[in-house]
């Protein structure tokens, strides 16, 4: 799949490296990297299969089984929410991820007995952002509301 990316690397770069969320994608990006194809590249270039344009989505067939890279993008997505949310709270965070051959499914997050995020996957074929901004806005708000309902909730977060 080729990607979309903005017209100022510098100014991209440093926003990620503002973003605690988008350095924690990096990182989840990285630890599954067991070749180490990542391990020199900007962090800038590891996040760029996750900006999809709104054309390039088009251009995506939803038909047939979902790339194992696009899984993998998706699931790392939700494991760095997870982190995230563990690191602001303490709490242990599971991840599960069902998808279908047609790319239809759920992004669960769990602490304990307390569900703190579920997402319904729809044309998991075209998973991707149009920009880092719009990125890392979906995944702040995210890790958010996954850190308001442990507070509000701690006993079910605890068993």
């Amino acid at each position: 799949m080729t990607t979309t990316t903005t017209t100022n690397p510098e100014a991209d770069a440093i926003f990620i490296a503002e973003n605690e969320f988008l350095k924690e994608l990096v990182q989840q990006i990285r630890s599954q990297d067991h070749y180490g194809v990542f391990r020199n590249w900007e962090d800038r270039l590891v996040l760029a299969n996750f900006i999809v344009s709104k054309k390039k989505k088009r251009e995506i067939a939803v038909t047939g089984e979902v790339d194992p890279a696009t899984q993998l993008r998706i699931l790392s997505f939700y494991r760095a929410i997870a982190a995230r949310i563990e690191k602001s709270t303490g709490k242990l965070c599971q991840v599960v991820l069902d998808l279908s051959h047609e790319g239809f499914g759920w992004s669960l997050i769990w602490s304990g007995r307390l569900m703190v995020t579920c997402r319904t996957l729809r044309d998991a074929h075209r998973f991707g952002f149009e920009s880092y901004e719009k990125l890392a806005a979906d995944g702040e708000k995210l890790v958010n509301t996954g850190i308001e309902l442990i507070e509000k909730f701690p006993e079910v977060a605890n068993i």
